[in-house]
C-alpha cells in the first residue's frame, strides 16, 4: 500500500470548509442581480452613502457583511439589505478580506448561473445608475488606474510576490494591476474565480494566503495567469476607480454628481474619499457625513495594522 503523503495547514482546514454550497438561492430573488459586500466594522455613517446610492438605482438583492451592530441592522432592514456575518468557529480563521471570498463562493454555488453579480468594497463606492444596465461579460476586472503597470504599483507587486514568488509575479509587469474591490460578472464564473482565488491561497509556505492582501493579490494572478477568462474593462466605464494620480481630473457636480476627467458618469464610482470634495459631495447628496480618507497613515496606524496582520499570519505558519 502507497505511504500517505501528508499535507495540512491551519488554511487548508479553513478553505475545505468554504468548498461547500451554501442555501438554496431562489431564482426570483436574483433576477435583477446580486451586488455582495463586505462591510465589517463600518457604522450606518459609513454604510449610508452606499446603501442609499444603490437603492436609488438598483431593486435587486443587495448582501452585506457586517458587524451585526442595532444601528447598521436598521439601516440595512429600511432599504431592504440582507444582512450577514461571518462565520463564527473555533480555531484560526483567515483575515476578513479572504474570509468573504469563502463566504461570496458559497452563496453563489446555488445561484442560477448567469444572475449578474458584483462584489463590491463599500465604505467609499457610491452608484450614479443602475451597475448592471449595460451587457456584460461571464467576469469583468477593473483596473487600479487608467495605463497603469503592475511594476508601477507597489501594492500590487509586493502582495502578489508575497503569495506566489518573485518569478511567477514579475510574468505580471506589463500587465495592468486590477482592483479586487470590484468584480462583475455571471455567478457561475465567478464563483469559479473565487475558488481559484481560494486555491492560489494554499501556494506559499507560510500564512500569507489567510493575510492581508491575499485576495487582490490572487484575483490578479488568477486573471493574468489565464486561470481564468476576464474582460479587463478600461477605467471611467461601468466602474471609475479614482485612487489613482490619472483621477485628479474627476471632479462633482453642485448636485453631488461625480463626472469623470472625460465628462463621462460611470455607474460605480470607487475610492471617491482619496479626494475630500468628491467625499463632501457624496455626503451632501446622499445626506450623510462625508467619508474621508485624509493623508498618510500614521506610525501608530502603520503598527496597528503589521500587529494585526502578524497574528492572523502567526498560527499559519508550516
Amino acid at each position: 500500500m502507497a505511504r500517505r503523503l501528508k499535507t495540512s495547514s491551519a488554511y487548508l482546514r479553513w478553505a475545505a470548509s468554504a468548498f461547500v454550497a451554501g442555501e438554496p438561492v431562489d431564482p426570483a430573488s436574483v433576477r435583477d442581480g446580486w451586488v455582495m459586500g463586505l462591510a465589517v466594522g463600518y457604522g450606518p455613517e459609513q454604510l449610508a452613502p452606499f446603501v442609499r446610492s444603490l437603492r436609488a438605482v438598483f431593486a435587486g438583492r443587495v448582501t452585506l457583511v457586517v458587524s451585526p451592530r442595532d444601528d447598521v441592522l436598521a439601516l440595512l432592514a429600511e432599504h431592504g439589505v440582507e444582512a450577514r456575518r461571518l462565520p463564527e468557529g473555533k480555531g484560526w480563521t483567515p483575515h476578513f478580506v479572504v474570509h468573504r471570498i469563502g463566504l461570496f463562493a458559497e452563496m453563489l454555488a446555488r445561484a442560477p448561473a448567469d444572475t449578474p453579480v458584483l462584489l463590491t468594497d463599500v465604505r467609499d463606492v457610491v452608484f450614479q445608475a443602475d451597475p448592471f444596465a449595460e451587457p456584460l461579460a461571464d467576469i469583468e476586472a477593473f483596473p487600479e488606474g487608467d495605463g497603469l503597470r503592475f511594476r508601477d504599483h507597489a501594492f500590487n507587486r509586493r502582495y502578489a510576490e508575497a503569495l506566489a514568488g518573485r518569478e511567477i509575479a514579475e510574468r505580471l509587469e506589463d500587465q495592468a494591476p486590477l482592483c479586487v474591490g470590484t468584480v462583475v460578472g455571471r455567478a457561475g464564473a465567478v464563483a469559479r474565480l473565487l475558488r481559484i482565488m481560494l486555491m492560489l491561497g494554499a501556494i506559499p509556505r507560510s500564512g500569507w494566503g489567510g493575510a492581508f492582501g491575499a485576495d487582490q493579490a490572487s484575483f490578479n494572478l488568477a486573471v493574468h495567469l489565464g486561470l481564468v477568462e476576464a474582460v479587463v474593462q478600461p477605467n471611467y466605464r461601468r466602474v471609475a476607480t479614482l485612487g489613482w494620480s490619472d483621477a485628479e481630473g474627476a471632479s462633482a457636480t453642485p448636485e453631488g454628481v461625480i463626472v469623470n476627467p472625460d465628462g463621462s458618469l460611470s455607474p460605480i464610482v470607487h475610492q471617491y474619499d482619496r479626494r475630500p470634495e468628491l467625499a463632501e459631495a457624496v455626503g451632501r447628496r446622499w445626506g450623510a457625513p462625508p467619508v474621508v480618507r485624509y493623508g498618510k497613515p500614521t506610525l501608530h496606524d502603520r503598527w496597528a495594522k503589521l500587529s494585526a496582520s502578524l497574528r492572523k499570519r502567526a498560527p499559519e505558519l508550516r
